[in-house]
């Protein structure tokens, strides 16, 4: 005869049973959270690219417009037309972007918003107004290089393939270039 009591083997059942539903109710729980977070950065990412996308060609559409008025000889679109055909694109940059990024749209901004207005001859000694118009508008893709850097940055958009970046020994991706000198170091 056996020296457990009738009531051990269902009571040790028991438990087991309350500790399995509990790991999976905790499991669950742990999946819903990852699969939200994953879900709010995709659309924290896909909100801000579509954003800055609408935004860059925008000025894109801008500057076009503005060149070929220029080469055309007749007066630039004004600076309320500008303002009505950007701002659909630049508030949800503004609302959505990071410090750099909203600074970097709101120069572009600036510079393109200069070249609507009219251009004031006396305002630039020595200087004609097609000269200077030239030249502010020589300007707008070295600031837009910069919105676009931003942009990069903020996205985490890097301007090589996943291939091209060097790997390990491992196989595992070094998240920096410190950290290949040092698995490298590690070896030796």
């Amino acid at each position: 005869m056996s020296q457990i009591p009738w009531w051990g083997l269902p009571l040790v059942a028991a438990v087991f049973a309350l500790v399995g539903a509990a790991s999976v109710r905790f499991i669950a729980a742990r999946d819903n959270v990852l699969l939200s977070r994953r879900r709010r950065t995709r659309r924290w990412y896909e909100e801000r690219k579509a954003a800055y996308v609408d935004l860059l060609a925008a000025f894109e559409r801008s500057v076009v417009r503005l060149r070929l008025s220029f080469e055309a000889d007749e007066k630039p679109p004004s600076a309320l037309a500008y303002t009505d055909e950007i701002s659909p694109a630049l508030m949800p940059v503004r609302l959505l972007a990071s410090g750099p990024v909203r600074s970097a749209a709101l120069a572009v901004h600036l510079q393109l918003e200069r070249l609507h207005a009219p251009m004031n001859p006396a305002g630039v000694s020595g200087v004609r107004p097609e000269t200077h118009f030239r030249e502010l508008l020589a300007q707008v893709p070295l600031i837009m290089q910069q919105l676009e850097a931003a942009i990069r940055e903020e996205l985490g958009i890097e301007d090589a393939p996943p291939s091209a970046r060097p790997h390990s020994l491992n196989g595992r991706r070094p998240q920096n270039g410190a950290a290949l000198k040092r698995s490298e170091v590690e070896r030796s």
